[in-house]
């Protein structure tokens, strides 16, 4: 074939991850707000607002999770003997979160709070330890003979759980801005306060992570900081920079749909300061994704499923959130 698969596949797992970022990243946060909602009539359109959604939202991290295992099963095997605690606990949060979807419709109303804590605090988990599982992959794990070298425990250290606490910043003011997007009234307001606040802490954070990580490692150090890097890699800051005060700006102003994608690329491009650090790893420090690669002839198999199969998911996402576009009325909701 006349491209290299390992390239595209480690594209298509980016994309994925992006995706999911971009789309479940919202409902976790809106799943983290409930508790500063005022009453149940607030909470109900704060949950009908991604009620259509969040379920298709997630088939992006199915899709990462299988490309990384077909595609990739050196890192695959290794990021899960590295990450068993914190990925078993994201993802029984993430369970917990959709059983609690599902039974706050149907529960007693004395059952009602409980099953909102319930999808608050699996919401605040899930992605807290994704946040920590992305912090210390770029910190590096180690690797021996094609095995994790590592301890249960390696993946706790301050920075991990600095970027856990930033993903769930990042996630609350994607969450707030969509929900200024979709609502009216006094809890438009209350979050669209909230999104401002949320967005000088995101700043904070990306500031504190861009420092940090290249102090940890002189790789990045190296790659961010010496020619000819540094003459082009300053504009991706100088973006997140600017999408910031655009965001800011837009939400003082009105402008729902440009401050929620403006903080989406806020976000996005903190994602994308990561890869180009860790490039072309897909272990850091040391594993490359060629080291890491099944294959040829099973990355060919496993890619016509995948552009066969990702066409379809794109589709009927587009075609979820056009049915259900618009604001969400109070007493209002899908069923």
């Amino acid at each position: 074939m006349g491209f290299d698969l390992s390239i595209l596949w480690f594209v298509i797992i980016v994309f994925s991850v992006v995706m999911y970022v971009a789309m479940d990243g919202f409902d976790l946060g809106v799943g983290m707000l409930l508790p500063f909602a005022a009453d149940r009539d607030e909470r109900d359109v704060m949950v009908n607002s991604v009620a259509p959604v969040w379920d298709g939202n997630e088939t992006w991290i199915v899709l990462g999770g299988a490309g990384l295992m077909g595609a990739f099963p050196l890192a695959y095997s290794v990021v899960l003997d590295a990450f068993a605690i914190p990925a078993t606990l994201m993802l029984l949060a993430l369970i917990f979160r959709g059983v609690a979807f599902e039974f706050r419709v149907r529960a007693l109303d004395s059952h009602q709070d409980f099953w909102e804590k319930a999808l608050a605090g699996g919401s605040l988990l899930a992605s807290f330890f994704q946040g920590v599982m992305a912090g210390a992959l770029v910190q590096g794990l180690p690797v021996m003979d094609a095995h994790y070298a590592g301890t249960n425990f390696d993946w706790l250290t301050p920075f991990s759980v600095f970027c856990g606490i930033g993903l769930v910043v990042a996630y609350l003011l994607l969450g707030s801005t969509w929900l200024v997007l979709k609502s009216e009234g006094a809890l438009q307001e209350r979050l669209r306060a909230f999104a401002q606040k949320a967005l000088i802490f995101m700043a904070v954070i990306l500031f504190f992570v861009s420092v940090w990580t290249p102090i940890q490692s002189n790789i990045i150090a190296s790659r961010w900081f010496s020619a000819p890097n540094l003459y082009y890699l300053w504009l991706l800051p100088a973006g997140s920079l600017s999408m910031l005060i655009l965001a800011r700006y837009a939400l003082a102003r009105g402008h729902e749909h440009t401050g929620f994608v403006c903080s989406l690329g806020v976000i996005l491009s903190g994602f994308a300061g990561l890869g180009i650090s860790v490039w072309p790893n897909i272990i850091p420090p040391g594993v490359s994704i060629w080291e890491a690669a099944a294959p040829p002839q099973s990355q060919g198999f496993m890619l016509v499923g995948a552009l066969f199969i990702i066409p379809f998911i794109l589709g009927y996402s587009f075609w979820s959130y056009h049915v259900f576009s618009g604001k969400v009325k109070m007493g209002e909701g899908y069923h």
